[in-house]
């Protein structure tokens, strides 16, 4: 039978267990503290947090690197969003909150981290309304990160349709805690020894993959200047990506973007299959459906735009070193 311990006792317990994945995390802030803290094993929520109960949540991941946080403003407008549709309002305003992710990036000491903001309902009960949670939570981490190696965007990438639907309009627009759906592509990439899941809808549109967008280059039948456009599928029922949106302004004075329903039978036909996210940039798609997409290789805009949002992080990435 378990002992009741005193307070500190339970203290030095807790700090005397080995964290899993400690060594990846740099520093951390917890808004009921008002500090930032450099010790993983005090990397805590409570649990009656209905963020960690109930999903009750919203998020974002940021890149940093070369000591430049990529995208800053976006993904704090787009928390801002996810929050306004939860119905969350955050314990202080969100150009604090901007400080914060800067000061925790500080504070971890590396050029290059990933960066979670996470906005919960906060502690308060185990039940799911709102009500029980007197003050919304904020907790931002900065974790150890090592960008993919040149060699990852030479390999094959193997996608597949999920048997998952496409998530509902208006929740997919809202960036919550719950990635059940996600986390559910992921083994099922794995039990069908394949690389990535992609969403569709009931008329056979694409939504998005489990953590990326997907967009195709395409042959521009109009011939208006370009030999190739960009499509990608709508937002309807999938998350505006903060990397997608930005390649789209990179490349408008590039080549034709198009932004509509796309059919999964053009998938079959495009030059290039490409997702996008925050820790992959922009990485080619080879095959889909055990066919190639092109020749089955690598195309030259999944480099070429990789290497435009790599320029434009180092354009207008927010220092916070150096």
């Amino acid at each position: 039978m378990p002992e009741v311990a005193s307070s500190q006792v339970y203290i030095d317990r807790l700090l005397s267990l080995p964290r899993p994945g400690e060594e990846k995390i740099l520093a951390f802030y917890e808004h009921r503290l008002g500090l930032i803290c450099t010790n993983p094993r005090l990397l805590l929520m409570p649990l009656d947090d209905h963020m960690a109960h109930r999903g009750d949540g919203v998020f974002e991941s940021l890149k940093a690197e070369r000591g430049r946080v990529y995208l800053l403003d976006e993904h704090i407008r787009r928390l801002e969003n996810s929050a306004n549709g939860m119905g969350l309002i955050p314990p202080c305003s969100y150009p604090e909150i901007r400080e914060h992710v800067l000061s925790v990036a500080r504070a971890g000491g590396e050029p290059a981290c990933m960066l979670r903001v996470l906005l919960g309902r906060g502690p308060g009960g185990f039940g799911i309304d709102p009500a029980e949670s007197p003050q919304n939570s904020l907790y931002i981490v900065a974790c150890r990160f090592q960008p993919k190696a040149e060699n990852y965007y030479q390999q094959k990438c193997r996608a597949f349709r999920s048997r998952y639907p496409a998530r509902q309009s208006g929740l997919a627009r809202i960036k919550n805690t719950n990635y059940q759906t996600g986390v559910a592509m992921l083994h099922e990439a794995r039990e069908r020894g394949l690389d990535l899941a992609l969403l569709f809808d009931e008329n056979d549109n694409l939504a998005e993959a489990a953590v990326s967008n997907v967009c195709l280059i395409c042959r521009n039948e109009n011939k208006n200047g370009s030999d190739v456009k960009l499509v990608v599928p709508e937002f309807n029922r999938a998350l505006p990506g903060t990397t997608i949106l930005r390649l789209i302004e990179l490349l408008k004075p590039l080549i034709p973007v198009e932004v509509r329903a796309v059919q999964e039978k053009e998938i079959f036909t495009a030059l290039e299959l490409l997702q996008t996210g925050t820790t992959v940039d922009c990485a080619p798609i080879t095959h889909y459906e055990g066919h190639p997409i092109g020749n089955g290789k690598p195309g030259p805009w999944a480099a070429r735009i990789r290497e435009l949002l790599i320029q434009d992080l180092n354009t207008y990435g927010i220092k916070f070193q150096g």
